[in-house]
């Protein structure tokens, strides 16, 4: 008959194997293939046109560049980001458009959503849900945010891509992210940022949506833009 001693030592004996076992096995399996040193990195200036429906970039307005120890955030985590205001000269209204590329979508470089970082600037973000737009013949879920500060309205539409699957939230980013990694693949990853200064959410969101809609038209003769900005969305 074994005593609670030798039990106890079996047990922990056992115990220790399995977590050895497990570590070996994580190892392993532990994804090691960047995509993006297979298809390459995108080249935001070019993937997104200067020009295209009735849009084009507003020169009038400056780029403000974060401070210093933000953009050292940034390039810690990102690739490449891309900022511009686009405004329509049909009606003169516009957008801000703010792009973030990773190649690296692991557990320690996802991407940051603005529901994080807007109140990190100060922001209240007073609303955010999820939605479907139809752009070019897709499907694209999206989420919708009302953020605001002091008396700066700014209503938001945001998507992911990670690898080739948009994404709304973060559980959807992970299973994306794990769908890579059983394969041993480690996928990239965008965040595509619309937002509008307006106190009438309604009339931005639609402006934002028109700015979307017009972009997937502008880009669908290229496959490879298109999946890289939207993603393979389902058909609508």
């Amino acid at each position: 008959m074994i005593g609670p001693a030798k039990l106890s030592r079996g047990v922990v004996v056992f115990i220790v194997v399995v977590m050895l076992a497990g570590a070996a096995a994580a190892r392993w399996m532990k994804p090691t293939v960047h995509i993006a040193d297979q298809i390459g990195k995108p080249n935001l200036e070019t993937l997104f046109p200067k020009a295209f429906s009735s849009w084009i970039i507003d020169t009038n307005i400056p780029v403000i560049l974060p401070a210093p120890d933000v953009q050292a955030r940034l390039d810690a985590i990102y690739n490449q980001v891309l900022s511009r205001t686009y405004v329509d000269t049909k009606t003169g209204q516009r957008v801000m458009v703010s792009v973030a590329y990773g190649g690296d979508q692991s557990d320690g470089t996802r991407l940051h959503r603005p529901e994080v970082c807007y109140p990190a600037q100060g922001f209240q973000i007073q609303s955010n849900r999820r939605a479907t737009l139809s752009v070019n013949g897709m499907s694209l879920p999206v989420r919708q945010l009302e953020s605001k500060l002091g008396e700066r309205y700014e209503p938001i539409t945001y998507w992911v891509v990670v690898g080739d699957r948009a994404v709304t939230s973060a559980s959807e980013q992970k299973i994306a992210q794990l769908r890579y990694g059983v394969r041993g693949l480690i996928p990239d990853g965008m965040l595509i940022r619309v937002s509008s200064i307006d106190r009438d959410t309604p009339k931005a969101l639609e402006l934002q949506q028109r700015y979307i809609a017009d972009l997937a038209s502008a880009v669908s003769a290229n496959a490879d833009a298109t999946e890289r900005i939207f993603g393979r969305a389902p058909k609508g």
